[in-house]
């Protein structure tokens, strides 16, 4: 049931994204070509369906969704690439072909990285994304929590911080649901703005999103360990190998596997007030918990 959806939902991003990326043309048309390398092709579009799905919920223009959602796969493309640079975590391959710096050079991919981040808010912040300023203003102070130094990039640091050390159970949960789950929750709640939803559906939304949000980072930990780069297309045991302090290292792969299936029975648990409609949503969560890439 859930693969047709994410085909779809993936078929609409790319053609948005195809639409809304600059065309190269000029002196600065290497830094477009970056910019549509390192987005376009992206896998399942997992953020993108969560902004998607979120917002038929309530009706919300499927054009103005997918504005916010390339928006999100825009920025999480900066953070893939500049994930990639040799200072941070040194990978020559992302998504099954050659990392942008190592494409380009790493001077261009520090650009395309600071292009796409920037395009993301110049995205959401259009009236094309929505015809209400304030909502517009509500999606980008999100998006800026989410993915600043209180999210992704904050917990992007712990993870740099804690290289070689012991860090406990609490702290590294607390790394992914920065690292990973703020974006995700940033998703999963933006249909719920859009569509100017009551109190208690935004809040379902945002707890679902939290808890498959830490899940899916379980699930790439357990990944990593476990996968083959064939698959996923990238480096596989390098956590290991860096050191890292993740939550499968700390509690082995069955308790961490455990812990991520707990987490999805209790995102879909959060749904429950949208009945039938979340189905989808509800599917989305198993899957991030049995995905092989």
């Amino acid at each position: 049931m859930i693969e047709p959806a994410f085909a779809e939902a993936a078929s609409f991003t790319e053609a948005t994204l195809d639409a809304l990326l600059p065309k190269p043309s000029g002196p600065e048309a290497r830094l477009h070509e970056a910019m549509r390398y390192a987005t376009m092709g992206g896998g399942k579009r997992l953020r993108a369906f969560f902004v998607l799905q979120s917002g038929r919920l309530f009706g919300v223009d499927r054009r103005a969704l997918g504005r916010v959602a390339a928006a999100v796969e825009c920025l999480h493309a900066y953070s893939l690439v500049h994930d990639d640079l040799p200072a941070m975590d040194d990978d020559d391959f992302r998504r099954g072909k050659p990392s942008l710096h190592k494409a380009f050079d790493e001077a261009t991919a520090i650009l395309a990285g600071d292009a796409l981040l920037t395009l993301s808010f110049g995205l959401i912040g259009s009236p094309e994304a929505h015809g209400d300023p304030f909502v517009r203003c509500e999606l980008i102070a999100k998006l800026a929590t989410a993915a600043g130094h209180g999210g992704m990039v904050g917990g992007q640091m712990m993870d740099l911080a804690f290289e070689g050390e012991n860090p406990p159970l609490p702290e590294i949960t607390r790394l992914a649901r920065m690292k990973t789950a703020a974006l995700v929750t940033f998703c999963c709640e933006a249909g719920a703005t859009m569509g100017k939803a009551s109190a208690a559906a935004r809040q379902a939304l945002a707890a679902y999103g939290q808890e498959v949000g830490l899940a899916f980072q379980i699930a790439d930990d357990l990944l990593d360990v476990e996968g083959e780069a064939s698959e996923l297309g990238k480096k596989v045991h390098k956590d290991e190998a860096r050191g890292k302090a993740t939550v499968v290292s700390v509690l082995g792969r069955e308790r961490a596997r455990a812990q991520a299936e707990a987490l999805v029975t209790q995102a879909a648990s959060h749904l429950d007030l949208f009945d039938e409609k979340a189905d989808l949503l509800r599917a989305a969560a198993r899957f991030v918990v049995t995905r092989r890439a």
